[in-house]
């Protein structure tokens, strides 16, 4: 998460002070087109004129979705779609839009055929979002869930209206992260202007939701969570119909069948529970993992069920003769799961995605391949000792398909430079980045970290000017004003021909320059377009000089993060900043230094 600094209040009044906006710039390390971190939901998309292809979209801890053009060998990254600043937690298909909810608490619609347009952003939470809901037969109906226990029902049609805007990635803002507007292109509009308002569901008294569904028909939505109860809703309405109990701790998944009669519920008290919501009660429990089952997919007939979770284990079970297989281990906890006529997509902590045979059209066959057990049925006091007998053996040794993604940088640290940070990922590789560009300058592969840390070691006095985390799956560099203006080099040491000796060089103002270099020299061409027609404009520092030290890469760009103008968060790839709407939503202190030099200053307030 990308937080505010605030700074000291000079003025001698009694206001508190005022929030200086951060800078932040997100690195990518080559190939842009593989998630970084942990994939959190998994949606499947079939064309309707067949053309040999299915469309995957992803959802993944980088912040980020991506689109997958997938062949029955292959499957190919189509688009990204960047303007989430934190997890991405689930997504839906609205019939043609892409819906996703992220820890930055907004909800965002999407064109799903398109190269990453973001068409609006909801905001209404006032907490992490964790989970969307929408109905097949009614697709503009969206439910939202959030850890502080809010649930809104979004009619999609409502909420946003027409926009018209030269730039293709033009979106409509509405509400975003903790209470502010965020924006891909920056065009800042209102909630409360559209005149819609999305249907509260009250109820949940403060509990975490993690889990919703919703009935083809649009009628029914349920909701679990840390309530350890399932809560049934009219999603016309919004009034509450029922509560079920029977589960020991937190609920998972949730999944409703076509005619929203019957219910399936996963558990971290290890159980999946089938519920009959006419006769309000569970009417089978089934025993078949040894911890939290965090997902569920059942077939169109609600005949099978797919679950996964903590244990790292996908399991078949028939729900009429209990029958169930493991079909698949994973090294990491399954999140999420897909299922598409004859294949199953299998999402976990790790970056990649994995296709497994589904045999949508003859389930029978494969509980009679592997080997079956019977999935027994405990009352839940008991279930937490349910795991007892032999291990079952697994039906598949590897997927037909996986999605590759990259290794997350498990851990970092700052050298004494303040401009190189070595990482560690999870495969182990060892590497060293120059913040100041972007770029990993040595690949030392799979060695000590500890040693080279040791190694590298060098005494060095310059102040500390940037802050990072790696909550992303990768470096996330911060920048607040005054603080970054701190350090300062001989121009020298980066091997400058043309440096003097007594030369000095800003690390912050020059990393500045190379981040935007690509914002300024647009606005220099609008800006000289301006001029040949009024000759009054105000002359600016319109050079473009960038020390070589201090490029970014335009083949993996990386991303900037910061407040818009309205004061909420954006992100977007440093290279797709126009130069013109983003203007008034990059922090001013970085504007002044890139056009006038100016450094460690504060914002004026009148």
């Amino acid at each position: 998460m990308h937080r505010v600094a605030s700074s000291n209040n000079t003025s001698g009044s009694d206001r508190p002070p005022q929030k200086e906006k951060r800078l932040s710039y997100v690195l990518n390390d080559g190939d842009d087109k593989k998630h970084c971190a942990g994939v959190n939901c998994v949606v499947v998309s079939k064309p309707s004129v067949s053309d040999g292809h299915d469309y995957v979209f992803t959802g993944s801890r980088d912040g980020t979705l991506k689109r997958w053009v997938v062949t029955d060998d292959e499957a190919s990254c189509s688009a990204t779609f960047e303007s989430h600043v934190d997890w991405v937690n689930d997504a839906v298909l609205a019939g043609d839009v892409l819906v996703s909810c992220s820890s930055d608490t907004t909800i965002k619609t999407w064109n799903s055929s398109s190269n990453g347009v973001c068409t609006g952003t909801l905001r209404q939470h006032s907490d992490y979002v964790m989970c969307l809901a929408t109905s097949r037969q009614r697709s503009n109906i969206v439910a939202s869930a959030a850890l502080g226990g809010e649930v809104f029902i979004w009619d999609l049609n409502a909420a946003h209206s027409p926009i018209t805007s030269p730039i293709d990635t033009a979106e409509e803002m509405m509400p975003s992260l903790c209470g502010c507007k965020a924006s891909d292109d920056i065009l800042i509009h209102n909630t409360q202007s559209h005149g819609h308002n999305p249907v509260i569901v009250e109820g949940h008294k403060k509990s975490s939701i993690y889990s919703l569904a919703m009935s083809d028909n649009g009628n029914v939505l349920v909701s679990g969570g840390t309530e350890k109860v399932i809560r049934v809703w009219d999603a016309r309405t919004g009034s509450k119909n029922m509560k079920l109990k029977g589960h020991s701790d937190n609920i998972r998944a949730l999944l409703l069948d076509s005619t929203g009669r019957f219910c399936l519920s996963g558990s971290s008290d290890k159980l999946i529970c089938l519920w009959d919501l006419g006769q309000q009660r569970c009417v089978h429990s089934y025993v078949v993992h040894k911890d939290s089952v965090f997902a569920l997919a059942s077939t169109p007939e609600f005949t099978h069920v797919y679950s996964g979770g903590r244990d790292q284990s996908l399991y078949l079970t028939d729900l009429s003769t209990r029958e169930s297989i493991l079909l698949y281990k994973k090294e990491d906890p399954i999140l999420r799961m897909a299922l598409c006529d004859d294949s199953i997509w299998v999402a976990t902590t790790d970056s990649s995605v994995d296709r497994l045979p589904a045999e949508g059209n003859n389930l029978q066959r494969m509980l009679k391949n592997g080997a079956s057990f019977i999935a027994r049925s405990l009352s839940f006091t008991r279930s937490r000792n349910s795991s007892e007998g032999p291990a079952p053996v697994t039906l598949y040794k590897s997927p037909s398909l996986t999605i590759p993604g990259k290794p997350r940088i498990l851990q970092y640290e700052i050298l004494n430079s303040r401009r190189h940070i070595l990482t560690k990922d999870t495969s182990g590789s060892v590497k060293l980045w120059e913040i100041t560009n972007g770029l990993v300058i040595e690949d030392y592969g799979k060695v000590s970290f500890e040693k080279k840390k040791k190694e590298l070691f060098e005494k060095a006095s310059i102040p500390a000017w940037f802050t990072v985390d790696n909550r992303l799956g990768c470096l996330s560099i911060h920048l607040d004003n005054p603080q970054c203006f701190s350090a300062e080099m001989n121009a020298i040491e980066l091997n400058s021909e043309a440096a003097q000796d007594d030369a000095k060089i800003n690390l912050a103002e020059e990393t500045l320059s190379g981040l935007l270099a690509h914002w300024k020299a647009k606005r220099m061409k609008r800006m000289e377009s301006q001029a040949s027609s009024n000759t009054d404009i105000e002359q600016e520092n319109n050079t473009l000089m960038v020390h070589p030290s201090f490029e970014f890469s335009s083949n993996s760009p990386p991303s900037i993060v910061t407040q818009g103008s309205e004061g909420g968060y954006w992100r977007r790839r440093n290279t797709n900043l126009d130069g013109t709407k983003d203007e008034k939503d990059l922090p001013w202190w970085c504007i002044d230094c890139i056009l006038n030099g100016n450094q460690s200053q504060r914002e004026v307030t009148k």
